[in-house]
């Protein structure tokens, strides 16, 4: 007797108990840049997403893989357990993998056809300990059906201009040149911002102690000699 299977039958995990990256750098990589593109997106019909299964085939759920960091647009903003292309109607425009020696194969040959042939718009490898790219950021633009390396480090469809800043990938905006903040250097504005506001409420209270004083002072001056007539 033949079974008969529905789409409910089909179970498509969450989680396959695996680290999320090789080591700490990697992780502070992958969280980094998921925090400030989520920033930058907020608000815009997209979401990002980190270490999450991309299931790319209905019915098959070991066709899976997972990015570390992939941006997609036209879709409702927010997280997910994992993310089905055939459901969510579009595929990542963006992605970025984490690399060390240890994934370079997998991410140079497997990943790269996949994301090619998925259609995804840029591929972006980044090796935050500088062990196998030379300059630590490659990335790969998808132009008639096939990728081509990117020479001027921007990301056509974030409107970024990409750079490497130590262990994480800077984030630089294309219309005003401003630095997308991570949530330190957004913590330490923040902190000078309240420092600069604290400020100003200490000289205005100086400036309101030394317009009472010469109140108190003219007070005085008419309760001796009255007003002055013109």
């Amino acid at each position: 007797m033949l079974e008969t299977f529905t789409k409910t039958d089909v179970i498509y995990p969450s989680s396959d108990g695996e680290p999320v990256a090789e080591t700490y750098i990697h992780l502070y990589a992958i969280l980094t840049t998921l925090e400030v593109l989520r920033q930058y997106l907020s608000g815009q019909q997209a979401t990002v997403l980190a270490n999450q299964f991309m299931y790319y085939s209905q019915g098959l759920p070991r066709m899976r893989v997972a990015p570390d960091v992939m941006v997609i647009f036209n879709v409702e903003p927010g997280g997910r357990d994992n993310y089905k292309i055939w459901e969510e109607k579009q595929v990542p425009q963006v992605i970025f993998e984490m690399t060390s020696p240890g994934t370079k194969n997998q991410e140079q040959e497997f990943k790269k056809t996949l994301y090619e042939q998925l259609g995804v718009k840029e591929y972006w490898l980044f090796d935050p300990k500088g062990e196998w790219i030379p300059d630590n950021l490659q990335g790969y633009r998808l132009r008639n059906n096939s990728y081509e390396t990117i020479e001027d480090s921007r990301s056509e469809p974030l409107k970024l201009q990409l750079q490497v800043e130590g262990e994480l990938i800077g984030f630089y905006r294309e219309d005003t040149g401003e630095k997308l903040l991570i949530p330190q250097e957004l913590a330490q504005a923040l902190q000078q911002k309240e420092s600069e506001l604290q400020q100003k409420e200490d000289e205005l209270l100086q400036q309101k102690q030394k317009i009472s004083e010469m109140d108190d002072i003219l007070a005085k001056y008419r309760q001796q000699f009255g007003d002055l007539e013109e």
